[in-house]
């Protein structure tokens, strides 16, 4: 196993060393889903994302849908706009802005109850779900925004994409997590190259199509950061990449020798 990693990170650093980088694919987002959000305006949906969700109602709306609010719940607010009726001389109704409303609201995460038809059909067909599941991650889809791809905050998995790149990604930071024992706050040059690395290395282990152009770029953007090359930066965490890859993989060499032989 640990041959099959070094060889497929040594041809990865070859390709970026090379210049010879493909041009990046264009990742398909998933749909958006049936929930208030979507019709919300783009200042709620902010606010909403600071929070750290992608659905979030208020009580009432909860109940609706079969799920309750959790003992101890905090809400936060969004605006809701607060109208005037009026009616005209020709019967016709008129509305005016009188101002904004804060309207409390309530993360899905604080809710529990029956879960909600998202669509997760192409992320449990994922290589490695088992792994996060084992890992107690709770992987699911989000509807496509201009915010992310993927995202992880230690207990769950965000996808905004169906590419299985992005999800090697955001599993390969829970490893790194393992590894170092915590990461960094933010989104550190270094915790990123290694998910990113890590990414590309398992597409290729899994012979999926290739997204080296993606994750040459991705890469590029930290290391120009931190004042280096792409491959500079790579090498500088290569030793904690290999790291994350035989812990991701540890349970998954058979599947490994077979894709390395396709």
């Amino acid at each position: 196993m640990t041959k099959k990693i070094n060889e497929t990170l040594i041809g990865i650093l070859q390709i970026f060393n090379s210049g010879q980088i493909p041009e990046a694919v264009s990742y398909a987002a998933f749909p958006s889903f049936d929930i208030p959000s979507e019709q919300w305006s783009y200042l709620n949906r902010i606010i909403m994302w600071i929070h750290g969700t992608h659905d979030a109602r208020g009580y009432r709306q909860w109940e609706e849908v079969g799920r309750h609010v959790k003992k101890g719940a905090t809400a936060f607010h969004i605006f809701a706009p607060r109208l005037k009726k009026e009616k005209k001389e020709n019967g016709d109704e008129d509305f005016s802005l009188l101002g904004y409303l804060q309207v409390p609201v309530f993360c899905y995460e604080d809710t529990e109850g029956e879960p909600l038809n998202y669509k997760k059909t192409k992320i449990n067909s994922f290589h490695l779900i088992e792994k996060a599941q084992e890992w107690g991650l709770d992987v699911h889809a989000v509807s496509g925004n201009d915010r992310f791809w993927g995202a992880y905050n230690g207990k769950e998995i965000k996808l905004a994409t169906p590419e299985e790149s992005v999800f090697f990604h955001e599993l390969s930071h829970h490893a790194h997590k393992l590894v170092l024992g915590k990461l960094k706050d933010g989104q550190d040059w270094k915790q990123e190259i290694v998910a990113e690395l890590s990414a590309e290395a398992l597409s290729r282990i899994f012979g999926l199509q290739s997204t080296t152009g993606n994750s040459y770029k991705y890469i590029e953007r930290y290391a120009v950061d931190a004042g280096l090359t792409p491959v500079t930066a790579c090498l500088q965490v290569l030793s904690d990449t290999e790291k994350v890859l035989k812990l991701i993989l540890q349970e998954d060499k058979p599947e490994i020798e077979m894709a390395g032989k396709m």
